[in-house]
């Protein structure tokens, strides 16, 4: 994958501004409009001028917004992608000796080209599923804990 493919858009305050007013809208669009067709989206300057989007692609879009008004940089990488060590360690917010330990301890799937291992994303993506739910399985038995000890 190239770093083209991986860059991220940064916001500024004037983007922070407009990703907050857009994500309430699309969110009110999007909670009130639960059929799975097709979406026109029309240009304010220009009603005349619509584009037709399928509506994951709106729920997505949201998604972006909802962190780009957090201030937040957004990427977006295709599941199929192929990531050098270093893209997927920057992806988990790790160091990359540490992504080297989850690759080599079976954790994250990857394939060798020559010398150098590439992380599929969606492998990545699997991973980080995993891991979230074995922190809410923790937190979950933490909470349990507290409660019969009368912590809670």
């Amino acid at each position: 994958m190239s770093a083209a493919e991986l860059s991220s858009v940064r916001p500024d305050a004037s983007a922070i501004r407009t990703a907050t007013g857009a994500v309430r809208r699309v969110q009110r669009y999007l909670a009130s409009h639960h059929d799975d067709r097709d979406v026109r989206l029309v240009v304010e300057d220009d009603p005349d001028d619509t584009l037709v989007v399928p509506r994951g692609a709106l729920e997505l879009l949201a998604r972006i917004l909802t962190h780009m008004a957090a201030g937040q940089a957004v990427s977006v990488v295709p599941t199929h992608a192929e990531l050098t060590t270093q893209q997927a360690a920057d992806l988990l917010n790790v160091s990359r000796p540490y992504l080297i330990g989850l690759l080599d301890d079976g954790k994250i799937e990857y394939r060798k080209v020559g010398k150098h291992r590439r992380v599929r994303a969606d492998s990545l993506l699997d991973y980080l599923r995993k891991d979230d739910q074995e922190r809410r399985e923790v937190a979950d038995e933490l909470t349990a804990l507290n409660r019969e000890m009368g912590l809670y």
